[in-house]
């Protein structure tokens, strides 16, 4: 289980994941949800928080078991080689997670059986042992039915098997006026609004006891003192929120876990949301543990018209994305092509065009237009302008604002259309200005200097908007302009870009590549194919 504890002294914000079930290969809705925890990550820090950023791999249950036994290996085997793959992914994409979990290592296992012994102390009457007999989805990890009847599972239409065993329950009918009354106390606890009212509906309509635990299958935690049984993989999987920063380290769990427990965000796909929203929340309750903050649940990342689904055949990859067109080309393309919250289609074609026309005929652009007439008018320095006049009418304007209230709502689409009308504003103000054309002319070099640093200073900001979405490009480009924080927009001293009602800061006004001789070649974006 990997730590890496978070700067203290600032507020704290922890997110996480969902924690991705390790018997295949991440497609690009995986990478979709973690892709967007790192824009949130990278934009909190920005804001002075202290960020605890939580992924990994759900390692247990009857899935693993059987794809071990096809692929002749021990499921310890199987998880340990696809662990590594969700690793290598994550490296490749430049996800800066702080924490990563895996639900097969000994701190996860006890902190599943703390949380279980906790909730017998708090509840005792919360979990029972009865028989169960019906219909469970093994692909989705979902009790579909108390009957022996035939019935196909909701979520991935399969049929589901049929179980007859004696099972540990959590009493969730319980608890259905505590979530209910949840929901209206914090009716942000789930968002967008449309999910709340699913779940709602959900519950109104009545909850049956769960089973939490199966006796036929091996691979999973054993219960505390009755061995035979383990953990249902949701009750082992959702805890894992809290084992990966700590719980169950001592009798209140580590520092970091007393730091960052409540979780401000759980980001997870519409389709794990009952658990998330229904059964997390009771078990907590009955522990007599803190809630989480939030539960966003986004749609789906459709592939042709249809959910990407391995089965089916209809995934996409990000690896080979990557390493065609970069990094910054996956992410720029998952969050300005779809609302988030909503469904989404992915296209390759339509992820080129937008490649093109948006970064490197857009921001690679103007920046190679910016740093090119820099180089060549003011020997690679940014010019020091005549007055402030332009800057404040130009530059100081709601931009900030406006880009962060999309961020803090995770409106990452209208983020980035508002940072690129901003670019486009940008490119229409030196067509207006036209500094080539009064470059030789000595009587305009006050207007020239003026203009370029406008320009410069516009585009410094715009690096900053889009950190947390462009990471690559937009270190580049802070190296270019010469600015602190060892090329990194989010580095020390730049977390904060400036504030709209204050004047530019003439500390940007520095040596672009702080007098060295760097062309701007290396930020333009060329033009892609996949």
């Amino acid at each position: 289980m990997d730590h890496s504890t978070p700067a203290q002294g600032k507020p704290k914000f922890y997110l996480t994941t969902p924690i991705y079930y390790a018997n295949s290969r991440p497609h690009v809705g995986s990478a979709y949800t973690t892709i967007v925890c790192d824009v949130i990550a990278r934009y909190k820090r920005m804001c002075g928080y202290g960020v605890a950023y939580l992924t990994g791999t759900d390692e247990h249950g009857v899935n693993i078991e059987r794809a071990a036994e096809k692929a002749g290996i021990t499921p310890q085997q199987l998880v340990d080689r696809n662990e590594k793959i969700f690793r290598d992914l994550w490296k490749l994409l430049g996800i800066t997670h702080t924490n990563f979990v895996r639900t097969t290592s000994p701190e996860h296992a006890r902190a599943v059986q703390t949380l279980v012994r906790r909730t017998m102390k708090h509840s005792p009457d919360a979990i029972f042992k009865r028989k169960y007999e019906g219909r469970y989805c093994i692909y989705d990890n979902l009790y579909v039915s108390d009957t022996p009847e035939p019935a196909n599972c909701q979520i991935c239409g399969r049929p589901a098997e049929l179980i007859s065993e004696e099972n540990y329950f959590f009493r969730l009918s319980a608890y259905q006026e505590k979530l209910l009354q949840l929901y209206r106390d914090r009716p942000d606890f789930v968002q967008p609004d449309f999910r709340l009212n699913e779940v709602k509906s959900f519950v109104e309509g009545g909850l049956k006891d769960l089973s939490i635990s199966r006796k036929t299958i091996k691979w999973g935690i054993p219960w505390p003192g009755d061995p035979e049984h383990v953990f249902y993989v949701w009750y082992d999987a959702l805890t894992s929120y809290m084992s990966g920063i700590g719980y169950g380290e001592g009798e209140k769990g580590s520092a970091e876990f007393q730091k960052y427990w409540p979780a401000d965000l759980h980001m997870i796909g519409k389709e794990i949301i009952r658990f998330h929203a229904v059964y997390w929340p009771a078990f907590l309750m009955a522990a007599d543990l803190p809630l989480p903050k939030q539960i966003f649940a986004h749609g789906w990342l459709l592939f042709e018209q249809e959910k990407m689904s391995k089965s089916k055949g209809n995934v996409a990859y990000p690896e080979p994305i990557v390493k065609a067109l970069g990094n910054d080309a996956l992410r720029y393309y998952l969050l300005r092509e779809t609302v988030f919250g909503q469904d989404g289609n992915f296209s390759r074609e339509a992820l080129v065009t937008r490649y093109n026309a948006d970064l490197a005929n857009g921001l690679g652009n103007l920046a190679s237009r910016v740093l090119a007439m820099i180089e060549s008018y003011f020997e690679n320095h940014v010019p020091e302008p005549t007055s402030d006049s332009a800057i404040t009418k130009f530059v100081s304007g709601p931009i900030e604002t406006i880009v962060r209230e999309h961020y803090d709502a995770y409106r990452f689409s209208s983020a980035v259309q508002e940072i690129w009308r901003f670019i486009s504003q940008v490119d229409a103000y030196l067509v207006q200005e036209k500094p080539w054309k009064i470059s030789s002319d000595p009587i305009h070099r006050g207007q020239l200097r003026e203009v370029l640093y406008t320009a410069a200073e516009a585009l410094r900001i715009i690096t900053a908007l889009a950190h947390p979405v462009l990471p690559d490009a937009t270190q580049e480009i802070w190296r270019h302009l010469g600015q602190p924080g060892s090329g990194d927009p989010a580095g020390p001293g730049n977390q904060h870009v400036h504030r709209p009602e204050q004047q530019p800061d003439r500390a940007a006004a520095r040596l672009v590549g702080h007098g060295r001789d760097r062309g701007p070649g290396r930020c333009v974006r060329q033009r892609g194919n996949l």
